[in-house]
């Protein structure tokens, strides 16, 4: 009999109910944590590179972390939504190989299952001020993280059960293919574990051949079998997603955050994240500052 274990796990940011209106109408947002909307009322728009949706009565949507989308409303809508992050054992995705907006129907009990969210998890909507120059967005993620360090065993639990739940509902194989993965050597999830925790150090392909003793054209070559990706493009795709992190969680300065991140200077960070995310540094921390708290869901 073989074991499977949960290799996901669902960190709480914000939830809450809320009327939108025009001003509800962003582009260009990519965020380093997943949304899921229900809409009860009202209309509006949800597009990514590849896919425009309505957002209708009835009906729920995910945007999955670091997808790039825009969101807009012309006259109301009534939403209901959840934003969190999302840890791995081995720090992929779920929706790493389709990044892309998903829409399903709902059913009562989705329904219930945010009423539920919101009644165990009180006071966790964004009630910011709409000034970036007011709030300080590492201060408040560190207040949501402890908000969930305190909660008790029996509503920690509870809510990842919900969040797993919502989750699952697009993973179901009429709205979403999922290819299982082969079983990984262990000399390539080592090496996975070992790229997450030293984003910050030099890490290139001949010492990490070297780290599992193997040849550095084999590892290459086993190295993209299991991953989909080169070991240089997958280490400067873990990079930039934690440079987003750090972006939208922390005030570091982007020297700082391509130090921590593992750039070798400046110059080569900002030329990598717009390669990844479609924007400078500068333009990404200008949209994270007019989408993140401040847009209302």
């Amino acid at each position: 009999m073989i074991k499977r274990a949960l290799q996901h796990t669902f960190s709480l940011l914000n939830v809450d109910y809320v009327h939108l209106n025009a001003k509800w109408n962003y582009r260009n947002v990519i965020s380093p944590y997943y949304r899921i909307y229900y809409i009860d009322r009202g209309a509006g728009k949800i597009s990514d590179p590849t896919v425009l949706l309505k957002l209708e009565p009835g009906h729920l949507y995910i945007i999955p972390s670091f997808t790039l989308c825009n969101l807009s409303c012309n006259d109301h809508l009534g939403q209901y939504f959840v934003q969190f992050f999302e840890e791995s054992n081995d720090g992929t995705s779920l929706f790493s190989n389709n990044r892309t907006i998903l829409k399903a129907e709902a059913s009562d009990i989705d329904i219930k299952l945010f009423i539920r969210l919101l009644e165990i998890n009180p006071g966790r909507g964004i009630n910011r001020s709409d000034n970036p120059k007011i709030y300080e967005k590492n201060i408040f993620y560190k207040e949501y993280q402890e908000l969930n360090n305190q909660q008790n065993i029996a509503t920690y639990m509870e809510t990842q059960g919900i969040l797993l739940q919502l989750v699952a509902k697009f993973l179901n194989p009429k709205i979403y293919t999922y290819h299982e993965k082969n079983i990984i050597p262990i000399k390539i999830t080592e090496t996975l574990s070992y790229i997450l925790v030293n984003l910050h150090q030099e890490l290139s392909v001949s010492y990490l051949a070297s780290r599992v003793n193997q040849n550095i054209d084999y590892f290459s070559r086993l190295f993209k079998e299991y991953t989909g990706e080169r070991p240089i493009n997958y280490i400067n795709e873990k990079r930039i997603e934690r440079a987003q992190y750090l972006m939208a969680t922390s005030r570091m300065a982007h020297s700082e955050i391509s130090l921590q991140t593992g750039f070798e200077n400046s110059s080569y960070f900002s030329k990598t994240f717009k390669k990844f995310t479609g924007m400078s540094p500068r333009e990404y921390k200008k949209q994270i500052y007019s989408v993140g708290f401040d847009h209302q869901g």
